[in-house]
């Protein structure tokens, strides 16, 4: 059965999610670790978890739990990556869907934009979502999860990773 994990600490479409996974009886697991509180929907088909606070809790609690029918929502590219590595789908708050075929390329730009911040030549953080990416999310999360339950092949994503 699919299930949508949510990495949820920093998560900007949560009712998005809540609405796709209501309107197609799925189940969502909302992962944080209670830095942040986070109010529960109310819905009988989402189940909060706080997981312990450290660097690498919420993903570690999720990793270890995705499966191949199911969807995880994260910003998080090693997060993703190990999702991947599990057999499930993925796909970032911004609808980009993270497959097998982008998501090297990804780590490898995380790591770069990493050193850029570490030495001081870049700053700032990534941009505010847009209505744009707030309706890709939906199409991609929507996607993903009818093809997850059809057990259906993954696809590469339309969207580059350097796509906004």
């Amino acid at each position: 059965m699919t299930e949508i994990y949510v990495d949820a600490d920093a998560c900007p479409v949560r009712e998005e999610i809540y609405r796709v996974a209501t309107r197609l009886g799925v189940k969502v697991h909302v992962v944080s670790n209670g830095s942040r509180p986070i109010r529960a929907p109310g819905l009988p088909n989402v189940t909060m978890v706080v997981v312990a606070s450290g660097p690498d809790a919420a993903d570690d609690w999720i990793a270890e739990r995705v499966g191949p029918a199911d969807v995880c929502a994260t910003a998080d590219i090693p997060l993703a990556s190990r999702c991947l590595a599990r057999g499930a789908r993925a796909v970032a708050f911004n609808g980009r869907e993270w497959t097998q075929d982008n998501i090297g390329s990804a780590l490898a730009g995380r790591a770069l934009n990493q050193h850029l911040r570490e030495t001081g030549l870049m700053t700032g953080g990534p941009a505010a979502l847009t209505a744009r990416d707030r309706t890709a999310f939906l199409e991609a999360l929507d996607r993903l999860v009818q093809a997850a339950r059809r057990g259906g092949p993954r696809r590469v994503s339309l969207r580059s990773p350097e796509a906004g």
